[in-house]
């Protein structure tokens, strides 16, 4: 059973990352137009505030998250941008509360969560160390978004780790809801760390492999850039098809981004 503890430490210091950078936005940068198509910076932002609450109905009222995963059946193609929409709608102020209030109770449910606990999502359940892991996840991806509509390059830091594990264990995943045959052969992936360090995942023997960056690698597994722009290499038809269809994130295959150059 894996101490939750550095993960939610590293989900807490990722959105504080994020909050320092748009906290001093002037009315005119919250509406700032952001890589994903109709949202700007504040829907990028209640996104993040809207899916803190849903995690943190899942840990602390699991009768009141199916509610939610009812409405969210019930309305698949727009359930997540209505979610943004409402949110985006508030004043930049009250979005900023809301966002930081949301995080602030999500931390310390997830860390007085019961040692071995699971708790509903939209896919399988997770535990506390899973769902911090999902959080960081999406705060960086969408952080990326509002970096990249204010032309700001963001120093990345080692809490990717987290990020790049996610798109290792969903490989099968990407596969899957694509409805390609899933590989049976585990990869061996390596990555170069921010800090210089090597992460290695998978047998060390694997003839297929996925090697570079993993800056790249998870900008690739959460769809923030195309391929075509990244120095990731793949050996192997498996692997190389992987790095054509790879996301994090659950839920249906996404559009990913453009290569550089390339109209949508």
């Amino acid at each position: 059973m894996s101490d939750p503890t550095p993960v939610i430490d590293d989900l807490r210091d990722e959105s504080d990352e994020l909050d320092r950078l748009v906290a001093g936005l002037s009315p005119a940068q919250w509406a700032l137009a952001t890589p994903a198509p109709r949202w700007t910076i504040a829907h990028q932002i209640a996104h993040l505030a809207w899916t803190d609450s849903s995690a943190l109905l899942a840990v602390t009222d699991q009768d009141g998250f199916r509610t939610l995963v009812e409405q969210a059946l019930a309305a698949p193609d727009t359930f997540v941008d209505e979610g943004a929409e409402e949110g985006a709608a508030l004043p930049p102020d009250a979005l900023l509360h809301r966002w930081r209030e949301g995080r602030t109770a999500l931390d310390k449910a997830l860390r007085s969560a019961p040692p071995g606990a699971r708790f509903p999502w939209y896919g399988p359940p997770m535990a506390a160390a899973s769902m911090a892991s999902a959080r960081l996840m999406e705060t960086w991806a969408h952080g990326q978004d509002v970096a990249d509509a204010l032309g700001v390059r963001r120093p990345p830091t080692d809490r990717i780790r987290h990020v790049a594990r996610l798109g290792v264990r969903t490989r099968d995943f990407a596969f899957g809801v694509r409805g390609l045959p899933v590989p049976a052969e585990e990869f061996r992936v390596t990555l170069r760390a921010p800090s210089g360090d090597l992460w290695t995942y998978g047998p060390e023997d694997a003839p297929q492999r996925v090697t570079g960056p993993a800056l790249d690698f998870c900008l690739l597994v959460t769809q923030r850039a195309h391929r075509a722009d990244l120095a990731l290499r793949a050996e192997g038809p498996d692997a190389d098809r992987w790095l054509d269809i790879a996301q994090a994130f659950a839920g249906p295959p996404g559009p990913g981004r453009p290569a550089t150059g390339e109209e949508r």
